[in-house]
């Protein structure tokens, strides 16, 4: 029966750091190397002989770090005397959480043949331990036979992945054919076998050739390149680098006992969930692994905290010592005696001064706090003063500014008005000339009557007369020149708001531009009508731009397209002709017309119906139609202005400027004016404010001149362009009884106050709240409007298809 030796495991080491690379076995002590030695023993007495030690084979692993590769080799050892002396191996580095056992040799049972046992391939030790044991030898036995053979003998290959030049390398036996390189490389390339192409020098190899085949010798190199069929589809890839090894957190260790049996023993990995601090150490100079002392090992011993409350008697007792201290200087002096003379040439002679009690001592304390504290408030106060001089003087910089600024913008104001009395061109500009033209006949009238009486005061009002006639022949005659430029701007506002693309902004802000296929024809109309009203062309341009438009409105065939045809051919006859261009301007004048009315036709121009003010729909003009007692016409709601106290429909609006034009001749501009910057303020509080939105300019006016006396209630100021109207309390809607008028500055602070009780006293509010009662009587109607806007706007609109701009009636 054989009887086999097992060293004990080997040690463990654990390092805080992870091991780089791959981690190496820790070989035994020399007492421990012998692996695999066997004894035989006869039971009919032959003589003993040693056993031939079984072959055993070293593997080295290493990595390359550049190219990642791994090469192996093999080394067969011949079988060792057993009475060899063990040589001890040199100490190697310990990694963390490695755990290498020595596998077990099984032991075989009586009447068996013994085994060679199998070598490791992590940790080869070959040597035996001579003992006491008496061996027999059996002269029939058979040696064993060595296991590394020629073909068993590796080379080292050289795999280039084509075409991106990786280069692995691997050792394989002599005996591998290229069909297991193939499968080995399917795996580890993750592509089919079937595609995978192994060359040398440009020839392919078959699946059944082997590396001794192909003349490669044992330890020797050879190159072989690896490329894919279908390069296309499955192209190779560069072999990915092997991730580190991972302990896993429980290994099975089998130990050795006593009584020959072995036990397998659950060990539990515990990972350091914190990096241990370095106590003392050393670290190793070639591999720089570091090594931590016990106490950097191990947890320090916990005390228990004991529930019973102790004290100090330190800090529970008072000790009261008193000690004589003396300096440890000592000095002397030197006088005058027999046998030493000291000189008094130097002395001084001290005398005591007055005694100072305490009261005086505190006086004096006093008298110098009284001089600090008065240095210190004179400082004070010229810091103080300083800054009030430096307040007086930003106020009074302030007010200047402000003074040159409204300076300003009166001369502003006054210049704007005058280039608006010498060109007038709005329904404004005329407004204001007629309200200067009665300011000055008011003057010239009083004038009159004051200086003037009887026959001489009629003729000077008859020369009054004749000149104010003449001053409104004039005004007449820039109202007609104005017209004129108005309705051309109007025209070409028209054609370019046809022809203007469709505009909307985005999520970002940005504005998106698009044109349309009816867009693009109001282009095209725009720009012949404006080629049509050119000037001082030559005969073939002109010739040309009539012919553009003979072929645009040639599209259509209508009694006004064959009317512009009609007329151009006329004009085309004429400029054959030679007629002059003078005479032809009622011609042309008649052709630009009739083209005007073909663009602004929806048949023609689809973008004109969205921009044209008449419906073409007749039946919605008989919807909100009301009589003008004063011209007899029948009129749209929109061409008559209401007021606020209205109950009844009065006349128009070009009624109602006519007659003002030519009674009472008031310019409402400056109301106009004051209405847009109260709507802004009101668009600005964002609360949905209504009120500001019903009133005109008539009802701005009573409320300016006959509620607020068109004077600033605070300070009494009575220039309109410089007094605005504002809420009086914040928190509500504006409303003619809820708002006070104050100038720019005053109302820029009034809206700052949180507490109006407080801020202004009772006799300012109770005459701000009489205003606002006298407001209330008159626009008692605009609470209820406001309601009804309000209604009108949270119904729910109908919605459907529409044609033309013009909504569709949706039926079931």
């Amino acid at each position: 029966m054989a009887d086999q030796e097992e060293g004990p495991p080997a040690a463990i080491a654990e390092t805080d750091e992870p091991p780089a690379e791959e981690p190496q076995a820790e070989e035994p002590p020399a007492e421990e190397q012998t692996e695999g030695k066997a004894e035989a023993e006869q039971t009919d007495g032959e003589a003993e002989q040693p056993a031939e030690a079984p072959a055993a084979e070293a593997e080295v692993e290493t990595k390359a770090a550049a190219d990642d590769t791994v090469q192996e080799s093999e080394q067969t050892a011949e079988p060792g005397d057993t009475t060899a002396e063990d040589t001890p191996a040199p100490e190697e580095e310990v990694k963390e959480q490695k755990v290498t056992m020595v596998q077990p040799t099984p032991t075989p049972e009586p009447g068996q043949v013994p085994v060679a046992p199998t070598p490791s391939r992590e940790n080869i030790a070959l040597g035996t331990v001579p003992t006491a044991e008496i061996h027999q030898v059996d002269p029939h036995a058979v040696s064993p036979v060595p296991l590394a053979t020629s073909a068993d003998a590796t080379a080292t290959v050289k795999f280039v992945l084509m075409p991106s030049g990786h280069v692995t390398t691997l050792a394989c036996a002599l005996s591998q054919s290229m069909l297991n390189l193939k499968e080995h490389f399917s795996v580890e390339l993750r592509i089919p076998s079937q595609l995978i192409l192994i060359t040398l020098n440009g020839k392919k190899i078959p699946d059944s050739t082997t590396l001794g085949e192909l003349g490669v010798g044992p330890n020797a190199t050879i190159q072989l390149e690896i490329s894919s069929a279908d390069p296309v589809n499955t192209p190779i890839k560069s072999i990915r680098p092997k991730p580190e090894y991972v302990m896993p957190d429980i290994l099975t260790v089998r130990v050795p006992q006593d009584d020959g049996k072995f036990q397998d023993v659950v060990v539990e990995i515990e990972r350091p969930t914190r990096r241990k601090p370095y106590l003392g150490g050393y670290r190793h100079k070639l591999s720089g692994v570091e090594f931590h002392h016990a106490s950097a090992q191990t947890l320090g011993r916990s005390t228990s905290v004991s529930d019973v409350q102790k004290f100090c008697r330190d800090t529970q007792t008072v000790f009261q010592k008193n000690r004589v201290q003396q300096t440890t200087n000592h000095t002397s002096t030197q006088m005058t005696k027999v046998g030493c003379y000291v000189s008094n040439m130097q002395d001084k002679l001290m005398s005591p001064g007055r005694y100072q009690t305490a009261e005086e001592y505190h006086k004096i304390r006093l008298e110098a706090v009284i001089v600090l504290q008065a240095y210190f408030r004179r400082w004070q106060a010229k810091n103080t003063v300083q800054q009030l001089r430096e307040d007086k003087a930003r106020r009074l910089e302030w007010e200047r500014q402000e003074e040159v600024r409204k300076k300003r913008e009166k001369e502003q104001r006054i210049r704007r008005e005058f280039e608006r009395r010498m060109n007038p061109k709005s329904k404004e500009d005329f407004d204001l000339l007629y309200a200067a033209l009665e300011k000055w006949r008011q003057e010239e009238l009083a004038f009159i009557d004051e200086n003037y009486s009887g026959a001489e005061r009629k003729a000077r009002l008859c020369a009054l007369l004749d000149q104010e006639t003449q001053l409104i022949a004039a005004i007449d005659r820039h109202k007609i020149d104005a017209a004129k430029e108005n309705k051309e701007k109007s025209i070409q506002d028209f054609l370019d708001k046809a022809a203007g693309p469709k505009k909307w902004r985005a999520f970002d802000g940005k504005i998106t531009e698009m044109d349309t296929p009816y867009t693009q024809r109001a282009r095209e109309l725009r720009d012949i009508y404006n080629s049509i009203n050119m000037k001082y062309l030559t005969q073939d341009e002109r010739l040309d731009v009539l012919l553009t438009l003979k072929h645009t409105v040639k599209e259509h065939n209508c009694k006004l397209t064959q009317e512009i045809i009609e007329l151009i051919d006329r004009e085309a006859d004429l400029l054959m002709r030679g007629v002059k261009d003078s005479n032809m301007e009622g011609l042309r004048k008649r052709i630009s017309t009739l083209f005007l009315q073909y663009i602004k036709t929806p048949t023609f121009n689809a973008e004109a119906a969205r921009l044209l003010k008449v419906p073409q729909d007749p039946m919605s003009l008989r919807k909100n139609i009301y009589f003008c007692p004063s011209c007899g016409n029948y009129k749209p709601s929109m061409e008559f202005s209401m007021s606020s106290n209205t109950r009844v429909v009065g006349k128009c609006r070009k009624c109602q400027k006519l007659d003002n034009d030519a009674r009472q001749r008031q310019d409402f501009s400056i109301y106009r004016s004051m209405l847009k910057q109260l709507r802004r303020s009101e668009e600005a509080y964002g609360d949905g404010s209504r009120i500001a939105f019903l009133l005109q300019e008539a009802d701005l006016q009573y409320l300016v001149e006959n509620v607020w006396n068109s004077q600033s209630i605070l300070s009494a100021w009575d220039d309109l362009y410089d007094l605005v109207l504002v809420r009086w309390d914040k928190g509500e809607e504006w409303s003619p009884w809820n708002c006070i008028l104050l100038t720019k500055e005053e109302a820029s602070a009034h809206k700052i106050l949180d507490d109006l009780e407080e801020q202004y006293g009772p006799v300012f509010i109770h005459k701000a709240q009489h205003k606002h009662t006298l407001a209330r009587n008159y626009f008692a109607r605009l609470p209820g409007m406001a309601q009804y806007m309000r209604e009108k706007l949270a119904a729910p609109q109908q919605k459907g298809p529409t044609i033309m701009g013009h909504r569709m009636a949706q039926t079931t």
